[in-house]
């Protein structure tokens, strides 16, 4: 995203808007707060009418279906092999379908989805304590802050149950209790045991059994696999999304690849903080690609911050390691009462002089608050100087230094008391013993310290009930949408919406859109050489710079001016501020970037460099959503709006909407779009975990 006093930020695109788009319109900012200019209101308009329960299954009666022997005529480009991804192209290999699968990695089985630790939910109620479909869809309403779309929301917990059984069918060794049903466990946000698991290596489990599925699928001749190849451009023609430009990571080459519809299931964008708990490769390129060329960006401000991290140790750190939300159900959060013993050893602290604090303020969820609240209570007790671990040096917006310790416990001692340290090892040993390796420390005998960091994100594409973006043909599936979680996410939550996008939803409404006969294209088209031409440029305009400076000091710097100033808590000055200094950074990249190599060859500093490129465009934009935004909501915590106990305020009189933002191209300010929310089978109300 570009503003008017930006520098070029690399070449123009050559894409058209996308089919239904209007021109700005509508009264525009004051003018001091000109970040962005006002579009028209849209809609969802594949979401079917009529009481909440039976909209998915008139949605899929409804929509238009494919003869099989059709199928084979047709290729989908599916970019992205984690859970969403491979699960897409493994059920679309089996419909009969013609499928190019492209990743970045080696091998689809180095997805990212692969890290997730704690578990997957489902409202089965296995435990018998008065879950349903309706209370999985209430608390993930809820816990998201009443800024979700409640037809997408229902949807995601009807469908839980089934993916609970098409693992168990692929053999995902799902943790089971003494008689051999499965077991659950609770996570935050949530007063019932709906979280499927295996240990704390529930994702690497469940990427497995999609992997399994889509070596099926490529056996069969239905898939073709591409790894080591990276989407760097989407291709537009006649307004609708017929391909994508890669390139091969390994011998440098940029080609385009044809097909009828375009499937990104590309993950989130969380590394635009540098420092996150996602894999260093996470990127955002292939989304922001499509964005320039049309598609919407929805409530991109809505980032996630994990409150059970292990703390940052040094300048020198290039991630971050989460440590699963599982073990809040049987850890206990606590800082000392008195700043004076935060340096002293946690075991000498006697319990009178403990300060339980999630406990002793949110009584009736305790540990297991939805991670925003945890996230926001943890860096109120550093704040206070309660917080523990080796003190750190910061300044404050003031420029004032001061000395802070950003960590809290996270406590096992009482339920290896009541337990025993063989089962506590049982549910969590693998957490237990990663978390030795990297601190030096044993968590069965010292407390874990923990803090908050970058996690996942909530925004992404815009799509509609059928996920669908802005651009026709276009389809966007997990993470890299943005429709079901609202300003924060439920713990256990994003493994259920890659499996419920990747094997039920999107089989059933890309059929809708495939039906549709259109005129075959293929790579000599106009579009598809102006589109290969223009990635090509953008290489080598990076090439060209040879500047002074590294691509990852430019990232580590835009990561420390998104931590500041867009992170845990966000204010009208500090976002502003940050808007000019991210414009600025940019403007410095495209003149003192250096990147070493060629471009017809392995190179990871080009690789990077155009990531980061993509990264300096969308911090700005998450920024000046943030800005527009003067409300607090889930994860999005503006400091002027809170109520008077520190927790977040909404104005769901003014801010009822996803915020869908429209590329305004390089030379003018972005868009925004209103998609109103309207609430019909839940009450809106503040939201209380007390």
């Amino acid at each position: 995203m570009a503003v008017t006093e930006s520098p070029a930020a690399g070449p123009k695109p050559a894409g058209a808007k996308p089919a239904g788009s209007k021109p700005a319109s509508g009264p525009k900012p004051a003018a001091d707060e000109a970040y962005w200019a006002v579009g028209d209101d849209i809609a969802d308009d594949k979401a079917p009418g009529g009481p909440i329960e039976g909209q998915w299954q008139r949605r899929q009666f409804e929509a238009h279906l494919v003869n099989p022997s059709n199928r084979r005529k047709l290729t989908v480009i599916i970019v992205g092999t984690g859970l969403a991804g491979g699960a897409a192209a493994a059920s679309l290999g089996e419909a009969g379908y013609n499928v190019e699968a492209f990743c970045y990695q080696d091998s689809p089985r180095r997805a990212h989805s692969i890290a997730a630790q704690g578990g997957i939910n489902a409202a089965k109620n296995y435990r018998n304590d008065n879950d349903s479909v309706y209370r999985l869809f209430y608390d993930t309403v809820k816990g998201g802050d009443y800024r979700a779309r409640e037809s997408n929301v229902y949807r995601l917990a009807e469908i839980s149950p089934h993916i609970i059984d098409q693992c168990v069918a692929q053999g995902v060794p799902f943790a089971r209790e003494y008689g051999g049903l499965l077991d659950n466990r609770s996570f935050g946000g949530v007063q019932v045991q709906r979280t499927f698991y295996a240990r704390g290596q529930t994702g690497q489990q469940l990427l497995i059994g999609a992997y399994q599925a889509l070596e099926r699928q490529i056996e069969a001749g239905t898939v073709q696999m591409h790894n080591r190849h990276e989407m760097v451009e989407l291709i537009v023609a006649d307004g609708r999304a017929r391909g994508i430009v890669t390139r091969d990571m390994v011998t440098g080459q940029i080609e385009a690849q044809m097909g009828d519809a375009v499937v990104l299931a590309t993950g989130g964008y969380g590394n635009v903080f540098f420092l996150s708990t996602n894999a260093m490769g996470c990127n955002n390129t292939a989304a922001w690609r499509a964005h320039r060329k049309g598609a919407y960006f929805g409530n991109p401000c809505y980032t996630q911050i994990h409150p059970t991290c292990i703390p940052v140790h040094g300048d020198t750190q290039s991630k971050l390691t989460l440590m699963s939300e599982s073990l809040r159900n049987d850890g206990r959060i606590w800082v000392p009462k008195k700043a004076a013993d935060a340096a002293k050893d946690p075991r000498d602290i006697p319990e009178a002089d403990r300060d339980y604090y999630l406990e002793r303020i949110y009584p009736s969820f305790g540990n297991l608050v939805p991670r925003d609240i945890a996230s926001r209570q943890a860096k109120y007790m550093c704040d206070e100087g309660r917080g523990v671990g080796p003190a750190v040096t910061e300044v404050d917006a003031q420029g004032v230094e001061r000395q802070v310790r950003r960590g809290v416990y996270l406590d096992f001692a009482d339920v290896i008391a009541r337990l025993g340290q063989a089962t506590v090892a049982a549910r969590y040993g693998n957490l237990f013993d990663m978390y030795a390796q990297i601190t030096g420390e044993n968590p069965y005998e010292t407390p874990m310290r923990i803090y908050p960091a970058v996690h996942y994100t909530m925004g992404g594409l815009w799509v509609d009930y059928d996920l669908m973006s802005s651009i026709p043909g276009l389809y966007v599936v997990g993470e890299a949408n943005f429709s079901d979680h609202g300003a924060n996410r439920l713990g256990a939550s994003a493994l259920m919406q890659g499996l419920s996008d990747g094997y039920f939803v999107l089989p059933n409404t890309i059929n809708d859109y495939l039906a549709q006969p259109r005129p075959p294209i293929d790579a000599e088209a106009a579009e598809a050489k102006a589109a290969v031409a223009q990635a090509q440029a953008r290489v080598d305009q990076l090439l060209a710079i040879q500047g002074s400076r590294s691509v990852d000091s430019f990232h580590k710097e835009l990561g420390h001016i998104m931590w500041e100033y867009c992170g845990m808590e966000r204010t009208e000055a500090g976002l502003k501020t940050a808007i000019a200094k991210i414009r600025q950074l940019r403007q410095q990249f495209w003149s003192d970037v250096k990147v070493t190599g060629r471009g017809d060859d392995f190179n990871q500093a080009l690789e990077r460099a155009g990531r980061v490129a993509d990264f300096l465009e969308l911090g700005e934009l998450m920024c000046v959503d943030a800005l527009h935004r003067r409300e607090s909501c889930g994860g999005h915590f503006r400091a002027e709006s809170q109520t008077a106990d520190g927790e977040a305020l909404r104005h769901d009189d003014e801010f009822l909407y996803v915020a869908a933002w429209e590329f305004g191209g390089d030379d003018d300010l972005p868009v925004l779009h209103k998609e109103p929310l309207v609430y019909k089978a839940i009450e809106l109300k503040q939201r209380s975990y007390k």
